[in-house]
């Protein structure tokens, strides 16, 4: 069963890392004078890396300990991806740009199915260790 929550978040995390990559307004290379939701595209890539690693690790895994611990972790990066768009960087301001269209809702949408499947793996872990 661990390995259907691995291979979603795996799924999950290529999406979060991709998506505000195409639904970004402009594209600009300094991130200093970049839009917010450029920023908040280039801050989904630090979030998508680390699930990405842990959706391949909880495919892998058959210790429960750590299928608890991946969990954990893959819920933290879940609200993180919530997060970033919505509060900690935002998105622009026009309310009919791409990034308030498409990029925040798909990032809370994907976020939201992370924390899901996160704490499925978690209550999976918890299953286990009473049995």
């Amino acid at each position: 069963m661990n390995k259907i929550f691995g291979i979603s978040l795996l799924v999950l995390a290529i999406a979060i890392a991709v998506i505000p990559g195409f639904t970004s307004c402009q594209k600009s290379t300094d991130l200093a004078s970049a839009m917010p939701c450029q920023q908040s595209a280039k801050a989904e890539n630090v979030v998508g890396a680390p699930l990405a690693v842990v959706g391949v690790s909880m495919f892998f895994t058959r210790n429960k300990s750590s299928l608890l611990s991946l969990s954990i972790i893959g819920i933290v990066l879940g609200v993180s991806a919530i997060l970033i768009p919505t509060g900690l960087i935002g998105t622009c301001q026009g309310g009919i740009m791409h990034c308030n269209t498409l990029m925040k809702p798909s990032l809370i949408v994907l976020g939201t199915l992370t924390v899901i499947g996160s704490l499925g793996g978690l209550t999976l872990s918890f299953r286990a260790k009473n049995e």
